[in-house]
């Protein structure tokens, strides 16, 4: 894959996408003190935790997560991770996780960050990729990945709880990957 790779979004909007680099970490840092925390809540890690971030970026490091992020006028407004297990049962299942700062979703940054996380997937040689979405908070990422073919393979009734402790649905949305595009 070709990087930086410069995409537009909506409303004329220039962003530029690239690998997540070792010096990225301030930006990350401050891109994710502005997502909301009801947002950071559904995440697998605490970003705000240090730690957790240290040894995130030490997967990186290590090739066991790809990491990709969007730029609009040199501050990160976007950030999409691919979750590789090198061995075992599920090696062959990639994870992902895209998240979007509030004022430039439904602008199609994630759709571009989607495009990318799934190449990187092929790129791999894994067969599938999943995603695990909270149904009733996520659900405009739900019908974005089914434009992508991912289906429901699961959905886990009542199996989260939201930062108030109300409990949502967790929706598994798995694609199925090709060699190549042409094979769609």
């Amino acid at each position: 894959m070709r990087y930086p790779k410069e995409c537009v979004l909506k409303e004329c909007v220039e962003a530029v996408i690239r690998p997540l680099e070792p010096g990225d970490r301030p930006l990350l840092d401050a891109f994710y003190r502005r997502i909301p925390e009801s947002d950071r809540w559904f995440m697998n890690y605490d970003v705000m935790d240090t730690a957790v971030m240290d040894m995130w970026f030490d997967a990186v490091e290590k090739g066991n997560i790809c990491s990709i992020l969007a730029f609009c006028n040199e501050t990160v407004v976007g950030q999409g991770s691919l979750y590789l297990r090198g061995f075992g049962a599920t090696s062959h299942v990639g994870r992902f996780r895209i998240v979007v700062l509030p004022e430039y979703r439904q602008m199609r940054l994630g759709t571009w960050l989607l495009l990318d996380l799934i190449q990187l997937a092929m790129d791999r040689n894994l067969e599938m990729l999943r995603a695990d979405l909270v149904a009733g908070v996520e659900d405009g990422a739900i019908e974005a990945v089914k434009k992508f073919d991912f289906f429901k393979f699961a959905e886990l009734k009542e199996y989260m709880k939201d930062i108030q402790g109300n409990r949502q649905d967790l929706v598994i949305m798995v694609k199925r990957l090709h060699k190549e595009w042409s094979d769609f």
